[in-house]
């Protein structure tokens, strides 16, 4: 299913409570994943926890879907979403990527069209002799218009993607931030209604280290080891995204990491292990980030992940679950599988327990991690300079 990012009608933005997205093959609980469809664009845009199950005490059992059971526990957010799936459906946040930029660009109408026009037309970047800066601008521009857009549009936070290519420089990404931060303050959206979003690099766990110490909320992402993810809770990241299914998808086609190798000797999946050691860490330890669990593939995966902050679910498995009803003999019981108290138990080994630095996190990322982090960064380095590419074969827009 797919967004379709034409101008709705007014009693389809006035029900719809929010917008949430994902970036293509980037599963997130703040992005927007586009492909250049000349129809349409795919679209994927704190409850207090019961402690360990869900029972007839805590849920009307005899009335209730799946979808609600599993709602206890975690906040279940739509893969993709269509302006018709707001009300079977609603999302609560969205993302600003270079996918989404260049699904507005390849569609002739659309309700964020003008915000990306505007950016082409503004007069600073116009004034701007080096051509490169005046792309960077016009970017940077078109990014903060089409975010401020969907923060008028969706009741939770807007996160804004930040350039893959300077995954490997913090001060870059830092400035890379502040710049996006002035844009959005501009346009009067407040801070707190803001994340950034920024690879699992040391280097852009660094910079989400030093973002965060300011008050600036990051969302560290492309994270596929438990080094990674202990590095990115120590850093105070606000949200930490693992994706579960991609790294199934490395076990099963590769090996030689011995962190998936030991996963698989206790008989575990290991991207559901990876979200339950990461959680347990962050728990046990007092980390103040929250977990998002991505790319979950089935109903059993999410079953295995309840107590988890956020998992982004497909919507074959949405529907799936709003039209199970959820009886007292269900094959599943809706156990909360993560949860502070199980975390406290939870034994750790000394190597684990480290400050993370450079070199320790680097060294312990296994082949699956180094790959799929790689992979990550290589496509959305490609969206990036696809979307230069365009603004400076339509810059300038002909109103100008």
């Amino acid at each position: 299913m797919s967004l379709t990012l034409q101008t709705p009608s007014s009693t389809t933005l006035s029900s719809a409570s929010s917008i949430h997205s994902t970036t293509r093959r980037s599963t997130s609980y703040f992005s927007i994943r586009s492909t250049l469809s000349p129809k349409t664009i795919h679209c994927n845009s704190r409850r207090s926890y019961p402690q360990t199950r869900a029972s007839a005490s805590s849920i009307n059992i005899a009335s209730t879907t799946e979808l609600d059971a599993v709602s206890a526990f975690s906040e279940i957010v739509p893969d993709t979403v269509v302006f018709d799936d707001f009300e079977k459906f609603p999302p609560t946040a969205a993302t600003v990527s270079s996918s989404l930029l260049l699904g507005i660009c390849g569609l002739p109408d659309t309700i964020f069209r003008n915000a990306v026009e505007m950016a082409l037309a503004d007069s600073e970047c116009y004034g701007i002799e080096n051509p490169n800066a005046r792309v960077s601008c016009f970017v940077n521009k078109a990014f903060a218009n089409v975010g401020s857009d969907l923060a008028k549009l969706v009741p939770g936070r807007v996160s804004t993607e930040v350039d893959a290519r300077l995954a490997y420089d913090t001060h870059a990404i830092i400035r890379k931030v502040h710049d996006l931060l002035k844009l959005y303050n501009d346009s009067n959206v407040p801070p707190e209604r803001l994340l950034f979003k920024i690879p699992s690099t040391w280097q852009g766990i660094e910079a989400a280290r030093l973002l965060e110490s300011e008050g600036i909320q990051t969302h560290l992402t492309f994270v596929y080891s438990f080094a990674q993810a202990a590095a990115a809770a120590q850093a105070g990241a606000s949200v930490i995204q693992i994706f579960v299914g991609r790294i199934r998808d490395w076990a099963r086609n590769h090996s030689g990491d011995a962190e998936i190798e030991s996963a698989q000797l206790r008989g575990e999946d290991p991207g559901l292990a990876l979200v339950t050691k990461a959680y347990n860490y962050i728990h046990k330890y007092g980390h103040k980030s929250k977990l998002m669990a991505a790319a979950v593939r089935n109903k059993q995966d999410l079953f295995s992940l309840l107590g988890v902050d956020y998992i982004i679910a497909p919507l074959k498995v949405l529907q799936s679950l709003k039209e199970s009803v959820a009886s007292p003999d269900e094959k599943y019981s809706f156990v909360r599988r993560l949860s502070p108290q199980s975390a406290a138990m939870y034994q750790f080994r000394e190597e684990e327990l480290v400050q993370w630095d450079h070199d320790s996190m680097v060294n312990a990322m296994g082949p699956a991690a180094v790959q799929l982090l790689a992979a990550g960064l290589d496509g959305h380095a490609d969206q990036a300079k696809r979307v230069e590419d365009l603004f400076e074969k339509i810059w300038p827009p002909p109103n100008v």
